[in-house]
This record gives C-alpha cells, structure tokens and sequence, in this order.
C-alpha cells in the first residue's frame, strides 16, 4: 500500500489532508518537537499544535507537555488500530438498529427476473421458518429445496406441500419433506408463504421452464402473509389429490400454530386416538375465561380428507368442557366462541 492509499483509508476517520499529512510525517519522524514537525510537513508550528490535539483526542498520538520543548510521539500502530476498532464497534448497535428499520422497509417487495434465483430464494425463506410453510411446486424442481424441506420439518414446522406436474398414483417418495402433501396433474403457481409473514409467488412458467420472461415477488407482508395463505388452502388445495401425510405426534404435544393442532386432532381422529384439551386464549364475543380444559368433541377442517369444513379456510375444533361446550379457532377467530393463542393435546385415558 503506498502513501496516497494510506491517506485515503485514514480519511476516511474523519481527518482532513493537512491532518493525515501532518500525521504521516509524524510517523516517519518518531517522536519530535512542534517544530520539527513543521518543518518537515511545509506547515505552522501553531497548526502543528492544534493538530496534534485533534489527534490525541483520537489516540493517534501522546503530546508530552511535561518536557521542555513540548514533544509529540506517534502512539505504536497497533494501539491506533485497536482504539479505531473500538470506536467503530461502538457504532454497532446504533448502525444495526438503524439498518434493520431500513431494511425491512426495503425488503417488503422484490422482483426477481431469474428461475435459478426464484428456487435460491426459496430455499432460504423455508430454511428461516419457524412454525409453518406452505409450498406449490412443480414436481420438476422439487429436489432443489427438498433438503431445506426435510430440515425445517425436523424443527417441527408444519410443511404443507402442493406438487405439480405429477398424477396421485405417481411415487414421489416424499415422506419427510412435509406434513402434507397433495398432487395436482396441472402447473399452477409458485405460492410461497413462511410463518404467514413472508413469502414468494410466481407464474408457474417462470419455475416450470427456464427461458420464461416472467417475474417473481418476494414480499415480507405480515398483512400480506395470510391473504395468499387462504389462497393457497381456499382455491389450489381443494383441487389437488392428497398424496401424503404424517403420523400423529407422540402426545402429550403442545402447539401454538393454531392449524397444526388442528391438523393433529384430525390425525388422531383418524387414527382412532381421543383427545383432552387444554386451550389458552381469549373469548370472542364475550368476557369469560382465558383457558378452557376439556374433551375434542368435534373437528372442522379442510387439511385432511374427508373435509368437513363449511368455508375452505375454516379450521376448528369443538371442546366439551365442565362449563359448557365451546367452538375454538386460531389467530383472529370471528365464527368461533374462542380465540386460541396455545393448545395442548392429551390422550384420553
């Protein structure tokens, strides 16, 4: 690195030319009068002074007033660059919290032109899920995301798949990769949702073929999430063949994604398994308790076939209780007598 690379790195700290050629000379002369400096740096002996203030207050360098004259010693390299990354690391909090309101504006809507990118976004919104995914995919590409699949169900997060592309009696050899998994002979949409607040949805074609001129959006919508959730049960869902689906959890289980417990009391009522229930939560059109015990009495769904549900995004369960008999549904329930923030499933002894 030459000298002029050098200046240009130390401006960028905040010092001016004069003040990083001043330094400099500092440098080549070790410790030195203010005149000394001077001279060699083609500046005053009055600006040397006021300089070297500046750059002690940085910790460039220690001015030794207790002598007679007044010398000026570079401070040792490395402690310059460790009192530099001491104020730079001291920025970081400010700097991150700053950044991330940024970028989370930023990062509600973008456009991506390329296949390759699309499956690349994909893979890294599902390897961020926490709690649920749901999934349109030609069967074509499936293996592209396939192992972030089975990682995330491993974390526990319901996966509900729909493939393209392929015929019911078809051998995917999916077990693992979702909860759910339902088959359509149709291309459809790339529909993409994780944790109901971020997301991806493009033309079938754009995944389907690799010279497509269409685009897809990548949104981080958490009004946006649950609209196209209820697309994807209420008009693409129905339409497909159910392909797969998992065993029942061991019980006891808790669940605090509201259509997993759901999709488990249904498991269970097919597997012959009755349920006791402790559900926390709220009442919706009344005041009354935040937690009710009791038996499942009743399951309104579309995950599993037969559905029973009386609107395509319904899904609910009814409790008898000691108090009374109450209809339960998720986050923002309106049709159900409660609002479930958690839900714990036992088997009946």
């Amino acid at each position: 690195m030459d000298d002029r690379e050098l200046a240009d790195l130390l401006k960028q700290f905040g010092l001016s030319e004069k003040v990083v050629d001043t330094y400099l000379t500092l440098l080549e002369l070790g410790e030195a009068k203010a005149s000394q400096i001077a001279d060699a740096a083609g500046v005053s002996k009055r600006y040397v002074y006021s300089v070297s203030k500046e750059l002690e207050s940085r910790g460039f360098v220690e001015i030794n007033d207790h002598v007679v004259p007044t010398t000026i010693r570079p401070l040792p390299p490395m402690e310059v660059i460790e009192s530099l990354s001491e104020s730079v690391e001291s920025m970081r909090p400010a700097l991150e919290e700053r950044y991330t309101a940024t970028a989370r504006d930023e990062e509600r809507f973008e456009v991506i032109k390329s296949r390759v990118t699309v499956l690349k976004r994909i893979a890294e919104l599902v390897g961020r899920a926490d709690s649920e995914i749901t999934l349109s995919l030609p069967y074509d590409v499936l293996g592209e995301v396939e192992d972030e699949l089975r990682a995330a169900r491993e974390r526990g997060v319901l996966v509900s798949l729909v493939v393209s592309g392929v015929e019911p009696h078809d051998d995917l050899a999916l077990d693992g990769a979702a909860s759910l998994v339902r088959v359509w002979h149709e291309l459809m949409p790339t529909m993409l949702t994780v944790d109901s607040r971020t997301g991806l949805i493009s033309p079938g074609e754009m995944v389907a073929r690799s010279n497509s001129e269409s685009q897809a959006i990548v949104f981080a919508q958490p009004h946006l999430g649950p609209v196209i959730v209820g697309s994807f049960f209420g008009n693409y869902w129905p339409m497909a063949a159910e392909a797969y689906t998992t065993d029942p959890d061991p019980l006891p289980a808790t669940y605090h994604n509201f259509r997993h417990a759901v999709l488990q009391a249904a498991l269970c009522d097919r597997a012959g398994i009755d349920l006791d229930v402790t559900v926390r939560g709220r009442m919706v059109h009344t005041d009354g308790p935040t937690e009710l015990r009791g038996r499942v009495v009743d399951i309104r769904q579309g995950l599993l076939e037969p559905a029973n549900n009386s609107f395509p995004v319904e899904n609910a369960f009814v409790i008898e209780t000691a108090e009374g008999t109450y209809s339960v549904g998720g986050q923002g329930a309106f049709v159900e007598d409660f609002e479930a923030d958690s839900v714990e499933f036992a088997a009946v002894e």
